[in-house]
């Protein structure tokens, strides 16, 4: 089958498209556990997210163009790591792509561009975060030779009182 997109750096013309895409994203995300509720401000706070990332060079915005409609995208972050060896780790915040184009190997194109690019801007590591009932994308990472190092676990603070 053909590849039917490219992958690219995100530009400031793929704003509101990439807005879309969070939201459909964050919306799943919070299918997978009630903690993930999403905020009634969930626009404005994707926007302001997607504007932080386009102006920074700690961040890092990726999409999958499929002919001038954005069919997936990859948002991830540079940080340092002050315990660890090697000193700078990407982490992938975002990866959504459209139901229509999974498993076709654009997930992989997405995480190989961002890798790219991460490894050139002095990232030794990369990382993903996702909720960690979405079983989907552990198997996806694991897929891609990612395995698993950290875990993080939540409370509701009310909830923490009765026990």
């Amino acid at each position: 089958m053909p590849q039917r997109w490219s992958v690219r750096l995100a530009e400031a013309r793929d704003r509101e498209q990439i807005i879309e895409l969070l939201i459909r994203s964050k919306r799943l995300n919070e299918e997978f556990d009630p903690l993930l509720k999403l905020s009634n401000h969930l626009r404005e706070a994707i926007a302001k997210y997607i504007d932080d990332s386009l102006s920074s060079t700690d961040s890092l915005l990726v999409v999958a163009d499929g002919g001038g409609r954005l069919i997936g995208v990859l948002k991830a972050d540079i940080v340092r790591r002050i315990f660890y060896d090697p000193p700078f780790e990407g982490i992938i915040k975002e990866l959504y792509i459209l139901p229509e184009f999974r498993r076709k190997g654009l997930g992989r194109d997405l995480v190989a561009e961002a890798s790219r690019i991460l490894r050139e801007r002095g990232a030794g590591l990369i990382t993903a975060e996702f909720p960690s009932m979405h079983k989907l994308a552990a198997e996806f990472y694991e897929r891609i030779g990612f395995r698993p190092i950290f875990s993080k676990y939540a409370i509701e603070i009310d909830k923490a009182k009765e026990d």
